[in-house]
């Protein structure tokens, strides 16, 4: 992959760094400089040219909003990331600014009431989106306070600035890609033609990659490239760097109806779409930037990218495939604890760290067909560490692994067929009661959301309660959704459904047939240990009453679940039940991909309890 990952830099350089561009801001009559952690695609995970909040601060954490005035600086961002926020912005007089989760708006609710009237905010809005930048605007003009969108001070104060990714674009072919281009193409125009559009703009990565059958690498983890699309009714734009596209697929694209533009042409093309013609694009997945390029006489349709919707109901014939892939990715975890567990227990050994997890796991996946990358940096913390929500091992600060405790592992791969994801935790030495009874509880509390039943098109956000159930009825809670969509060989991270209370329960969260999505419980007390169980599920029809259809979840996470850390006792039958039978479905669909030592290991850890 080619976006790079900075290094955790000194805290005199940070100071540097502000000190630049406080500079930049006076110079320019700015008051507060906005640094949101997106690019002009409102991605997750940035290419290093749009790092610019982690570049400013020195935190690494992929949701965080910067904003500096001449005498404050501070992050905005979400329970995920404080204790990982307050180790990398100690010494740096940056504020850590605790919201209550990632679509918060807290930061701008600050610039109103810090800054006076006739005070000026900026921030470029290529890279902000455009339902933020109305909140912002409509904030800031209530109390007088300009707002400008057409600077970017990191181009004047970062000299190293990386500069965009140059990866080659290649095809997701069949039998992995199950639907023709062609067809997408068709299923999105009349998708526009029941808006009356002519046109549909799209920049979000993910929707685009989804829609051409193509894939890339310009960001770390997700394989995607970047670009912008323009649709019309009969033929199709791609705005994409020069050389990136290989001449042969070109030519199949050319085939299909879609012409290759530059890049930097995106914004050109908007504001070139004639009087009267009609637009279709997603107020929440395009950029105050690119609305800005669209004429006045042009009429804008707003609505989610139809193109979200389809690619996160998986047709039967990609489940068929994310299946064979959760083989695979099972196998590749029997592998690798198979060899973790003797390494724990032999006493004469060199005490493993946390890099070394994820450098096993990812060579066990990498030797597993049609396996790509990591669809995400291996989160591998022991103890305290553990706790750290989105925590990253570096040699220089990674916890040594021995005496007794939990190890927390959250891990994926990137295959054609499927992209995995799954938290598992594992005992070192022998656990406390207290641990395995906060690790029975996130047990059970997967179990809950799992064996659940609901009707067709509930709302996404509205379950998530019910994993928080048997943890709540303890008294303790956690500080993330419970769930997130996955992609198909996509985006590991991908809505519209979200399994969250901090999401609101909007209709573009409600459940269908074929979505994937993330249920993560977990329990997490800082300084001592970090417990998350996760699996993926797949959305299924299982009745249709004179109520309506209901769904429920299978289960398309394959790797046994630790029982050695269970507190049985907190186990109701009808749990202990669903336990065995995953097992005994885990066992029977990993066998004949193991042998040897993965085999034995698979049969021991899916014994009945």
């Amino acid at each position: 992959m080619s976006s790079p990952v900075f290094e955790q830099a000194p805290v005199s350089t940070i100071a540097q760094r502000l000190a630049a561009l406080r500079g930049a801001m006076a110079r320019a009559g700015i008051d507060a400089y906005v640094v949101p952690s997106s690019d002009p695609h409102l991605s997750e995970y940035l290419p290093g040219h749009w790092k610019g909040r982690e570049w400013l601060s020195g935190f690494t954490g992929s949701v965080g909003t910067f904003i500096a005035t001449a005498n404050f600086a501070g992050v905005w961002t979400d329970g995920r990331y404080w204790t990982q926020a307050e180790t990398e912005l100690a010494g740096t007089d940056i504020a850590l600014m605790k919201i209550p989760g990632a679509a918060s708006q807290l930061h701008v609710d600050w610039l109103a009431a810090n800054l006076a009237a006739g005070q000026t905010v900026a921030v470029d809005a290529r890279v902000l989106g455009l339902a933020g930048a109305r909140l912002l605007a409509d904030a800031l003009t209530a109390r007088n306070i300009r707002l400008r969108t057409d600077i970017d001070l990191l181009d004047e104060v970062w000299s190293e600035r990386p500069g965009l990714p140059a990866d080659a674009v290649f095809e997701h072919l069949p039998p992995y890609a199950t639907m023709a281009r062609a067809d997408k193409l068709a299923a999105t125009r009349a998708a526009m033609e029941q808006h009356g559009a002519g046109f549909h703009f799209i920049s979000t990565l993910d929707d685009i990659a989804y829609l051409f059958n193509l894939r890339g690498a310009d960001v770390s983890f997700n394989p995607v490239f970047l670009a912008h699309a323009l649709i019309g009714r009969a033929d199709a734009t791609l705005f994409v760097g020069e050389g990136k596209v290989p001449a042969e697929v070109r030519a199949r694209l050319e085939a299909d109806g879609v012409h290759l533009a530059p890049y930097a042409n995106a914004a050109t093309a908007l504001s070139a779409l004639p009087d009267g013609a009609t637009l279709l694009l997603d107020p929440r997945r395009v950029t105050a930037g690119m609305r800005a390029a669209v004429s006045e006489g042009v009429n804008v349709v707003e609505a989610i990218n139809p193109t979200t919707f389809a690619k996160s109901k998986k047709l039967d014939s990609e489940a068929v495939n994310v299946r064979a892939a959760m083989e695979q990715d099972g196998a590749a975890l029997c592998e690798f604890f198979s060899w973790l567990e003797p390494e724990l227990e032999n006493a004469a050994r060199a005490p493993l760290d946390e890099v070394a997890i994820d450098t096993h796991i990812t060579a066990s996946r990498a030797r597993r067909p049609n396996f790509i990358s990591p669809s995400f940096s291996t989160i591998a913390g022991f103890n305290a560490n553990g706790a750290i929500m989105h925590y990253r091992a570096a040699q220089e600060t990674c916890a040594t692994i021995e005496g007794d405790g939990l190890l927390l592992i959250d891990s994926g791969g990137q295959y054609l067929g499927g992209t995995t994801d799954i938290t598992r935790v594992i005992p070192v030495g022998t656990p406390s009661e207290a641990q395995k009874r906060d690790y029975t509880l996130v047990l059970k509390g997967l179990i809950n959301l799992s064996s659940t039943r609901f009707p067709r098109g509930t709302r996404a956000p509205l379950l998530d309660a019910i994993a928080r159930a048997p943890i709540w009825a303890a008294g303790i809670d956690y500080g993330h959704g419970t769930g997130h969509g996955v992609g198909y060989f996509l985006n590991v991270h991908e809505g519209p459904q979200t399994i969250s209370p901090a999401v609101p329960p909007d209709p573009h969260t409600a459940m269908e047939p074929g979505m994937i999505t993330s249920i993560e419980p977990g329990i997490y007390r800082p300084g001592r240990w970090g417990i998350r169980i996760e699996n993926l599920v797949l959305n299924q029809i299982v009745d249709s009453t004179e109520f309506g259809e209901y769904l429920g979840f299978e289960t398309l996470t394959l790797c046994p679940i630790d029982t050695r850390p269970l507190d049985r006792s907190l186990l109701r039958e009808d749990e202990i039940a669903w336990l065995n039978a995953y097992h005994a479905t885990v066992r029977a669909r990993l066998e004949p991909h193991v042998n040897g030592a993965a085999r034995d290991w698979l049969i021991k850890r899916t014994e009945a309890i």
